[in-house]
């Protein structure tokens, strides 16, 4: 699979303005299928009892969810979700960017039955890569602590 591309289609931070937001929002960066030539790209911003998950099948696919976190979960092939979205890269970044920080008003909470988007399938995860997005930690950047899920 080739890197979605930059065109957004419309008004607003295009694919590299998005994902440089999720570099300096420390999200970790999850390549699938292969080093050289990944099949599925994949970012996770984990909070203390959740993580935010982003999916980027293609250049028209992607898909972002919250996924509550307790021992043992997988957030690539989650059993509930509290959030989903499924677009074009584009609005599925700019969604999930936008979305209420765990603990706000706003949140999500209800439970929700995760679609098939949210899962990666595991013929693709014996082959991952994973990167940080930063190599740095810039203390107070995270506004006071990161907030709970719940």
């Amino acid at each position: 699979m080739s890197p979605p591309t930059a065109h957004s289609g419309s008004s607003g931070p295009g694919l590299e303005e998005l994902l440089e937001e999720l570099r300096r929002r420390k999200w970790v960066l999850h390549l699938f299928g292969g080093r050289e030539a990944p099949e599925l790209y994949a970012a996770v911003h984990t909070w203390p009892t959740c993580a935010d998950v982003i999916v980027l099948r293609d250049e028209h696919r992607a898909s972002a969810y919250r996924v509550p976190t307790f021992p043992g979960t997988d957030v690539f092939s989650p059993r509930v979700v509290t959030w989903q979205y499924h677009a074009t890269p584009v609005w599925t970044l700019r969604a999930v960017l936008t979305l209420a920080e765990p603990g706000t008003p706003g949140a999500p909470l209800q439970a929700l039955r995760p679609q098939p988007q949210c899962h990666i399938p595991p013929e693709l995860r014996h082959d991952v890569t994973v990167r940080p997005t930063s190599t740095t930690e810039t203390e107070g950047d995270h506004g006071g602590g990161p907030p709970a899920c719940a």
